[in-house]
């Protein structure tokens, strides 16, 4: 029991990290057609992303390769039910991928017009389709006793997944206003740091109604009431968010990103914590319901992905913070003429 306690909070870490990392790509790809007003700005938006987007995405492998070793039937039921969801997830973030390598290769402002639009839908669409699927996923989904989604996706497209899919869009909107403020000079700092500004209001309306619909679309509250101590996880993202918005406005761009960060694991783990020990909760009856006990894979398994995690997880951190720390300048024009830039 220890060993599947363990790995369903791997499992939430690791959909945190990625949400963290690839939410400022997802973000500024966003924004991008809006912050961007001339070819050279939005060239200069790419190449904040160029040294560090594919790195990023490596912890989206990770979280479904969790997902398939430790919860096997987790994922065959989530592949299937979320099915056409997590497919159109997957070919934009593969459009993403080729719009960055393809754009500059031509230069037309209509073949760069077509890949601006690809950017911005290959980066848009994943933020909201994460956001409904997770929660559905808090929400409970019409899954039957054979693990058969019973639904659609109209289905998923349920008020409260919309909402999700909106909290999720804001919360990478500003993640991304913010790093993109962090890596460019004036004009675009300064219009990716209004822009994030401008914005806290509206995710902290968003979040707020969050979870005000979570009391009546899902039964996530039930864990906090008999363990009130989890309500720590509600500060702790209030806070991150206050003081987002109070280093914003002392021009702390990087505390003000580690808050945005801090945020995004809050809203992550606030899930997390409400379903254990439920993985992919049935609306049809809670008896049939895939959680940490009944969908893992044996003790054996279990601990020798514990030691390959153990193992292998310090590499992958340690890669990123050397890419991170050598790319840590600032993009600017000049940057454009190098032979590998975007």
């Amino acid at each position: 029991m220890e060993l599947q306690t363990t790995w369903f909070f791997l499992w939430g870490l690791l959909w945190a990290v990625y949400f963290i990392t690839d939410g400022f790509d997802l973000g500024i790809g966003s924004i991008y057609p809006f912050i961007g007003r001339r070819d050279e700005e939005r060239r200069i938006m790419l190449n904040v992303l160029g040294p560090l987007w594919d790195g990023n995405e490596v912890w989206l492998i990770t979280a479904g390769g969790v997902t398939f070793a430790a919860f096997p039937l987790v994922y065959a039921v989530m592949f299937s039910s979320l099915y056409s969801a997590l497919m159109l997830i997957l070919f934009a973030l593969i459009l993403r991928g080729v719009a960055f390598e393809f754009r500059s290769q031509v230069d037309d402002p209509r073949w760069r017009a077509v890949w601006d639009i690809c950017v911005f839908a290959g980066s848009s669409i994943p933020a909201l389709l994460f956001g409904v699927a997770f929660a559905n996923i808090f929400r409970g989904l019409p899954i039957d006793n054979n693990g058969v989604f019973q639904g659609n996706l109209l289905t998923l497209l349920n008020p409260y997944g919309l909402l999700g899919g909106v909290l999720f869009v804001m919360l990478f909107l500003v993640h991304g206003s913010l790093w993109l403020a962090i890596k460019t000079p004036d004009p675009l700092h300064r219009r990716a740091r209004d822009l994030a500004r401008r914005l806290w209001l509206p995710l902290v309306a968003v979040a707020v109604g969050f979870l005000i619909a979570s009391a009546y679309a899902t039964r996530l509250y039930e864990n906090y009431l008999a363990h009130p101590a989890l309500f720590g996880i509600v500060v702790w993202t209030v806070v991150a968010l206050l003081a987002m918005r109070w280093f914003i406005a002392r021009e702390r761009l990087l505390a003000a990103w580690a808050a945005s960060a801090a945020t995004i694991a809050g809203a992550v783990f606030f899930g997390i914590a409400g379903l254990f020990p439920n993985l992919y909760p049935s609306s049809l009856d809670p008896a049939w319901s895939l959680t940490a006990f009944n969908a893992s894979s044996s003790p054996l398994t279990l601990k020798i992905m514990l030691t390959v995690v153990a193992v292998f997880i310090p590499v992958v951190i340690a890669y990123q913070v050397w890419a991170y720390r050598l790319f840590h300048a600032k993009i600017t024009a000049g940057d454009l003429a190098y032979e590998e830039a975007y």
